[in-house]
Order: C-alpha cells, then sequence, then structure tokens
C-alpha cells in the first residue's frame, strides 16, 4: 500500500506508542482519584501538560486535553459565543467544518457571522479581516495552515489586528504543527494528536488565561471545570510524545522535496493538471491538484484499486456531495470536481511518488477516453 493521505491521518509513531502503553497497563487509574493508583495517573498527566506547554510556550494552566481538533473548533465558537450571548464574528471562508458550521449554527442563535473568502492563491487578506470588523464584533477564526489546499495563513498579521480591537482570536494549528511556530498571540488554538504521529481522539488547546469561554460539555470539574469527562492519560501521554517529536520539523525538507518531485512530474507529464493554492505559501505535505476532464472520485477509486490511497479534500467532510467548498472558493466547482489531495509524510519514498504518477497517468487517461 502507498498512503498519501497524511493530511487525514498518520501512523502512531513507535517510540510514541511505547510511552502509552504503560498508562494502558500499569499506571491505569482514574487521574482524579486519590490513591496510589490515581496519583501515578494523574502524575503521567502533569507531565504530558507540562510537556504540550513547553513546547506552546504557555503554562501548563493554559492547556487543556479534548478529544480532537472538532471539538476544539466547537469549544472556541460555542464557548465564546455563550460566555458572551450577542455579538458579531468574523470567520474565514475556508475553515474546518468544525469552526464553519459552528459559527453557522450560532447565526440561528442571533449572532451575526461575516464569512471573509480567500484569495485566488487561498489566502485570507489580512486587510480583509480589518474590514470586516465592527463594534460588537469579539470573535475571529482564521486557522494556520488549510486542512485541504495547505495554504499557510498570514496569522500573526491577524493576530495583531485581533489584539488591537481586542477580540477573541481562534487559530486552528491541527495542519501547521512543525510548520508555523507556535506564538502568543492567538487568545487560543489546539492541535490534534493524530496528524502528527500520536494516537487519534485527542487534541491539545491552548487557552489564554482569563479569557471569556464557557465549557461545552458539564458535570464533573476535569480539566479546571472546563471540559468534564475523565481525561485519556495515555492518549494525552501520546499527544506530548509526539508532539516533542514533530514540533522541530525536522522532516519538513524532506517532505517538502519528495512533494515538489512528484508535484512537478504531475504537472510536467499530465496535461489539463494545475496546482491548487499558493504554489510557495503551504505546508511541505500538501499537494492539491485538479484534473481537467475527470471526476476527483472516480481517480479516487481508481488509486485504491491500486492500492494508493489519496483523497478529495477534508476526512471530516467524507461522503459530502457536494465539491470542497476550500477550492470551489479560490478556482470555482469545476476545478473543485477534479481535485485530488496528495499529502506526503516522513514515512513516503520517491519511488512511491513515481509509481503514483505513472498510475495516474494511467488512469487519467482512461477517465478522460472514457
Amino acid at each position: 500500500m502507498i498512503y498519501l493521505d497524511n493530511a487525514a491521518t498518520t501512523p502512531l509513531d513507535a517510540e510514541v506508542l511505547s510511552e502509552m502503553l504503560p498508562y494502558l497497563q500499569t499506571e491505569y487509574g482514574n487521574p482524579q482519584s486519590q490513591h496510589a493508583a490515581g496519583r501515578a495517573a494523574a502524575q503521567g498527566l502533569i507531565s504530558a501538560r507540562d510537556g504540550v506547554a513547553k513546547i506552546f510556550g504557555c503554562r501548563a494552566e493554559e492547556v487543556y486535553f479534548l478529544s480532537g481538533g472538532t471539538e476544539a473548533g466547537n469549544l472556541a465558537v460555542k464557548g465564546a459565543c455563550a460566555a458572551r450571548k450577542t455579538g458579531h464574528m468574523i470567520i474565514s471562508a475556508i475553515e474546518h467544518p468544525a469552526v464553519l458550521e459552528s459559527a453557522r449554527q450560532m447565526q440561528s442563535f442571533g449572532f451575526d457571522v461575516t464569512f471573509v473568502p480567500p484569495d485566488k492563491n487561498g489566502i485570507i487578506p489580512p486587510e480583509e479581516v480589518e474590514k470586516a470588523v465592527r463594534a460588537d464584533t469579539f470573535f475571529c477564526a482564521v486557522m494556520a495552515a488549510n486542512n485541504e489546499i495547505g495554504t499557510l495563513q498570514k496569522v500573526e498579521k491577524i493576530s495583531e489586528i485581533c489584539t488591537r480591537y481586542g477580540i477573541f482570536y481562534y487559530c486552528d494549528c491541527v495542519q501547521s504543527v512543525g510548520v508555523v511556530p507556535f506564538f502568543k498571540g492567538p487568545s487560543a488554538f489546539a492541535v490534534s494528536a493524530h496528524k502528527f504521529h500520536g494516537p487519534k481522539g485527542v487534541a491539545a488547546m491552548y487557552i489564554r488565561g482569563g479569557s471569556k469561554i464557557s465549557p461545552l460539555i458539564s458535570g464533573g470539574m476535569q480539566e479546571r471545570g472546563l471540559r468534564g469527562g475523565t481525561v485519556n492519560v495515555a492518549q494525552a501521554v501520546g499527544l506530548a510524545s509526539a508532539l516533542k517529536r514533530a514540533a522541530d520539523g525536522k522532516n519538513n525538507a524532506y517532505i517538502a522535496g519528495l512533494r515538489d518531485y512528484f508535484v512537478g512530474r504531475v504537472l510536467s507529464e499530465i496535461g489539463g493538471t494545475a496546482l491548487n493554492g499558493d504554489p510557495v505559501l503551504r505546508v511541505p505535505s500538501n499537494a492539491n491538484i485538479s484534473f481537467a476532464g475527470c471526476d476527483g472520485a472516480n481517480i479516487l477509486m481508481c488509486l485504491d484499486l491500486k492500492g494508493i490511497c489519496v483523497s478529495t479534500g477534508s476526512a471530516c467532510s467524507a461522503g459530502a456531495v457536494t465539491p470542497s467548498h476550500v477550492v470551489t472558493a479560490i478556482a470555482g466547482e469545476a476545478r473543485a470536481k477534479s481535485a485530488v489531495r496528495f499529502t506526503f509524510g516522513k514515512y513516503n519514498t520517491r519511488e512511491e511518488a513515481d509509481r503514483t504518477v505513472e498510475a495516474l497517468k494511467q488512469i487519467v487517461s482512461q477517465i478522460r477516453h472514457v
């Protein structure tokens, strides 16, 4: 199998698993319990939180463990709305569905939302964000790196704007770990472990101390009352371990070189192809390519039959009958329908890239012929 869907999820690193195992097998106590088994688990949780805080550059009490990036997006939008009751939000039009759908839900409760569109390269212009600011604007969400086309956003400029106007800024950092350095500008940001060779089902969210945000899950005082429910210590330990390995970005040059080699071959050897998103301001792993005259879903299925795993967009939008809202926003519906996302990781090889290009040449030719 050739796996080129690393933006959807990554394989669990063996060393990360080894650090998790004690908390699944021997140190399995509830970290809220006051006995020895509970204290042992609590110590693992404390160590994990401290490790994440060190990388985030924040205080440990500003780090919260959640179930994933989707919960983080929901908590940011809905939690901020619940704390304020009324007002206006600014949301980039290419956010993850967790943020977009949460914002649309809040519209039904009377909140106003401005969705800021991207430019033709998939970049949200900071000046357009500032133009959208109103006297009652209290929340802004612009992700660090887009999950479908990989474009990097100008988050520091957007953070400066939000700080100037006293706006809560949520920055989705799920796709940018090891690419965009963490910085203290946003009011909140989140990462999801399975995007950087950690376990599925756990995220870490930074929320600046003193921020106005209300909990979505009640019924317990875990995570300092912001997120009720027993914390999965093994998952938190796995996230901290994977984050430590990924944050230095040491594999970026290799991954970017492999991605560029692949894109170069596809664009030069297969006619009617186009790279979606900015050619330079993008994460090292992402290659979102449209194939004129083809349906991206058909290409995906044909590649799958050859043992090659890719996607046509966000895994969270799998099964959607509409084309990618991101590619549609920057290049139109026709380009979106023919788009395929290839995302590379540290375990991929040039041989796999070559085999994928050769498979694509055959598949695209067959589809266009039909």
